[in-house]
C-alpha cells in the first residue's frame, strides 16, 4: 500500500511526467490529403497537453498498414512535416507525447490497399468484423498470408517509421501489438497458422513482434519505446489457446529488451474487463519497467488499483474526447462533458476541437 496519487509526477525514462493519467490512443479519422495530420489535429492534442503523457491515435508505418479510411501515416515527408506541427503544438504547452506505431495486417479492404490489392496476414483466415471505408462500415477483405521473405520489410517498415517519429519531434513511440491488428495476429494461434519460425509454439508466434520492438528500441532507445498489448481481448476477431504463457513470455522477452513500458489492455477493449481468465499481476512481475494499465479506468479505480501498487499509470481513453482540460476535472471533482457519438470518427472540429474547457463552459 502507498500513498501516491494520480497526480504526483513520474519518471519515465528520460521524461518527468506531471501525473500518472495517459492520453490513450483514439482514432478519430480525420487525417488529411496524403493522410497528414491537419492544423485541426495539432489544435486537438494540445487541448489535452496536461494529460501525464499523450500516445496519438494508430499511424500507420506503411501504405500497405492502413485498415481505415483517414487515419495517418508516418512514412512520408509530408506526414512527418505535419506531424512536427502537432508535436511543436503540443511541447508548446508543456505537453509530452508518443506516436503509436500500427500495421494493421487482415483488419482493412482492398479499397484502402496500394493497387487494391489484399490486405496481408500471418495466415489466409478473414476475420470477422468490419472497418471504416468510402465514408461506412464495410466487412474487411480476404487476406492473403505473408511470405517469409517479406517479415525482414514489416520489421524495417516500423523501425524507420520509429526513426520518422523522432524526426517529427516526438518524445517516444508505441509499438501496436493489441486489439487485433498484425503483430497480435502474429501472435494469437486463432489468427496464425504457420509452421514456420513465425508460427506453432508460443516463441515462435511472439517472433514478430519482438523482431519489431528489437528493431525500434535500437533505433530510437528502448527508453523512447513502449509496447502496447490485449492478452484476453477478442475484438477484431481474436484467440487465443493458451494467453497466460503466452504473453508472460512475450512480458519475458520485453523487459530483457528494456522498453521503457508495457501498456496492457486489462480484459476486452472497450468492453468488459473479466472477459476471460488472466493473471495480470504475474504478467507485470514478469516486466520490470512501467506498467500502463488501460480500459475501463476511472478516478475511483486508478486511485485503488495505484494504492495497491497494481500499476504505475493509468490510460483514460473517452474521457479525453469530451474533457480536454481531463486532468484538471477530476483533480477538483468538476463534471466531466460527455460525448456526442455521432462524431466519434471523420468531419471536423464538431466534436473533435470544440469541447470547452471547463473555464470556457462556464464563461457562456
Amino acid at each position: 500500500m502507498t500513498n501516491r496519487t494520480l497526480f504526483d509526477a513520474f519518471r519515465l525514462g528520460n521524461l518527468t511526467l506531471p501525473n500518472r493519467i495517459v492520453m490513450a490512443p483514439l482514432t478519430r479519422n480525420r487525417a488529411g490529403k496524403g493522410l497528414v495530420p491537419t492544423e485541426l489535429t495539432a489544435t486537438y492534442y494540445r487541448q489535452r497537453a496536461s494529460a501525464g503523457l499523450i500516445i496519438t491515435e494508430a499511424t500507420q508505418v506503411s501504405e500497405q498498414a492502413q485498415g481505415y479510411q483517414d487515419t495517418p501515416g508516418l512514412y512520408t515527408q509530408a506526414q512527418i512535416d505535419g506531424w512536427r506541427r502537432v508535436t511543436d503544438a503540443v511541447h508548446a504547452d508543456g505537453g509530452r507525447i508518443f506516436v503509436q506505431l500500427w500495421h494493421v495486417g487482415r483488419i482493412s479492404h482492398v479499397d484502402l490497399q496500394p493497387g487494391g490489392a489484399a490486405p496481408v496476414a500471418p495466415s489466409a483466415i478473414r476475420a470477422q468484423t468490419q472497418t471504416f471505408v468510402n465514408n461506412g462500415f464495410a466487412e474487411v477483405s480476404e487476406p492473403r498470408a505473408l511470405a517469409l521473405d517479406e517479415l525482414p520489410g514489416i520489421v524495417n517498415d516500423f523501425r524507420q517509421a520509429a526513426a520518422n517519429a523522432i524526426a517529427a519531434g516526438f518524445d517516444g513511440v508505441e509499438i501496436h501489438g493489441a486489439n487485433g491488428y498484425l503483430l497480435e495476429q502474429f501472435i494469437k494461434d486463432g489468427a496464425n497458422q504457420r509452421s514456420d519460425a513465425y508460427g506453432g509454439s508460443i516463441e515462435n508466434r511472439a517472433r514478430l513482434l519482438l523482431e519489431v520492438t528489437a528493431a525500434v528500441a535500437n533505433e530510437i532507445g528502448a527508453d523512447r519505446t513502449g509496447v502496447r498489448l490485449s492478452p484476453v481481448s477478442p475484438v477484431n476477431d481474436m484467440t487465443c489457446s493458451d494467453p497466460q504463457s503466452q504473453y508472460n513470455y512475450i512480458a519475458e522477452r520485453l523487459n530483457e529488451l528494456g522498453v521503457v513500458y508495457l501498456h496492457v489492455v486489462e480484459g476486452a477493449t472497450g468492453g468488459p474487463r473479466q472477459v476471460a481468465p488472466f493473471d495480470y499481476a504475474a504478467l507485470r512481475s514478469r516486466f520490470h519497467q512501467t506498467y500502463l494499465a488501460n480500459n475501463g479506468y476511472d478516478l475511483e479505480l486508478a486511485s485503488s488499483r495505484l494504492t495497491e501498487g497494481q500499476a504505475d499509470l493509468f490510460a483514460f481513453g473517452r474521457p479525453f474526447i469530451s474533457n480536454p482540460d481531463l486532468i484538471a476535472r477530476l483533480k477538483t471533482g468538476a463534471p466531466l462533458a460527455a460525448i456526442n457519438p455521432a462524431t466519434l470518427y471523420g468531419g471536423g472540429a464538431e466534436g473533435y476541437t470544440d469541447y470547452p474547457a471547463l473555464a470556457d463552459a462556464h464563461a457562456q
